[in-house]
């Protein structure tokens, strides 16, 4: 069932797709017409209706004659940005190109993005019974981005020219684009000819983001071995102070050979150790299929949160939970904001692995972190006990719960987020 259910939503998808591609609306029109009197003129002794569907299958086959006549040749240039942001607008330019020694007119240009069709094994693991209304549902889930069809100016022989393509990125993730599509209505205006062209592209779609009121995070200073500069250097590093006469034990490589040379006497550069805050930002990825839009949700949360921590005076440590444990840092030589956002525009859910592996890659981290936000998707023992743990390390923390759940008997400190509410309740931080 569940296989030949797959092919037909397919097939009903695929055709979907191409009648909206290969018929204007008036095509539209007419084959509606020649469907229904297809059904009502079946017996004709007792109705007129075949002359109907005679008349509408004539004017489409006109129609598909007169675009194998007038096909042309084009080439195509995407100028695309490199991310975009979820629920927000955006636009690119596009160059297309006349190859042809002939004027083309009533023209319309279509990108053609990736097949947002879903696979049979997510199709029977987003499903417990198939049907077409969650299949629909499905496959708009699985859009990152719409983009909108455009209409071309007349384009001179051997002519090119510049338009600005208009979409809206729908979700976080990866965009695909497969190539192009110039489309050419016949003389009737009923059926389009196209000319698909080769143009793949990629696009970054950044988590949907947040306004935050000025938020304290839990920690104060802690000394950070290596120091501000961490990972730009091999081994540690430290904050350089100034310079000192020479003791016994000094190394050798801190030496100061100028000041040496000149005062005739071993000098040597002093430094000390770095305090600063680092922070941890935990994202729960443990959750089922029922709470993706929570998950959604508490992914935009996490992204607003990197963007509004100052990383120019302290670093944040973005872990979760993927096929293995993953740690970003950024601030103070290290990874940038946007980096961060990229990170989190590729997180998915994990199904695979137990809670406990995110609660020990935090314990592991405990002597460097002044504090820790933990953006969860339940409040249940586990969670329950993960923050009793932190807090018992010494670890200061700050709990988002990201839930459309009621939670009894909840702590004052914690803070419930529902899904359909996220701005509301970020507010009240």
């Amino acid at each position: 069932m569940w296989k030949f259910s797959h092919w037909i939503f397919s097939l009903v998808a695929a055709s979907q797709r191409l009648i909206e591609r290969r018929l204007t609306r008036a095509g539209m029109l007419v084959g509606s017409v020649l469907i229904g009197t297809a059904a009502l003129g079946v017996d004709t002794r007792l109705t007129v209706a075949y002359r109907i569907f005679a008349f509408a299958a004539a004017l489409l086959l006109i129609g598909w004659l007169a675009t194998l006549l007038q096909r042309g040749r084009f080439s195509a240039a995407r100028h695309l940005p490199r991310v975009v942001t979820a629920g927000e607008p955006f636009s690119y330019r596009v160059t297309v190109s006349n190859l042809a020694n002939a004027r083309r007119d009533g023209l319309a240009l279509i990108d053609d993005l990736d097949d947002p069709r879903p696979t049979l094994a997510e199709f029977r693991a987003r499903m417990r019974f198939p049907t077409y209304l969650k299949w629909k549902r499905l496959i708009n889930e699985r859009r990152a981005c719409k983009v909108d069809e455009v209409a071309l100016p007349e384009l001179a022989p051997r002519g090119a020219l510049d338009v600005t393509v208009r979409g809206v990125a729908l979700r976080r993730g990866n965009q695909h684009f497969e190539g192009m599509t110039v489309a050419r209505a016949d003389p009737l205006g009923l059926v389009r000819g196209i000319s698909r062209l080769e143009a793949p592209a990629n696009v970054l779609v950044l988590p949907r983001r947040y306004a935050l009121p000025p938020i304290s995070l839990p920690g104060s200073r802690r000394y950070q071995p290596g120091g501000v500069s961490l990972a730009a250097s091999i081994g540690n590093s430290e904050e350089f102070v100034g310079l000192r006469d020479y003791r016994p034990g000094d190394p050798l490589q801190r030496i100061h050979w100028k000041s040496y040379a000149r005062a005739g006497e071993p000098v040597v550069r002093e430094y000390q150790d770095e305090y600063f805050e680092r922070h941890a930002l935990i994202l729960d990825t443990f959750a089922g299929s029922a709470q993706a839009a929570a998950f959604e949700e508490a992914v935009s949360i996490a992204s607003s949160l990197a963007c509004t921590v100052n990383t120019q005076e302290c670093l944040l440590d973005l872990m979760f939970v993927g096929a293995e444990s993953y740690l970003y840092t950024a601030g103070r030589g290290q990874m940038t904001t946007g980096s961060l956002l990229e990170v989190l525009a590729g997180v998915q859910l994990c199904a695979a692995q137990p809670f406990r592996t995110l609660q020990d890659a935090v314990t592991a981290r405990r002597g460097l972190l002044t504090g820790s936000i933990c953006i969860l998707l339940a409040w249940d023992d586990t969670r329950r006990e993960f923050i009793r743990l932190l807090r018992a390390l010494g670890v200061p923390v700050m709990v988002l719960v990201v839930s459309a759940d009621a939670i009894a008997d909840r702590e004052p400190w914690l803070h419930v987020i529902t899904p359909d509410k996220v701005a509301e309740g970020l507010a009240a931080l």
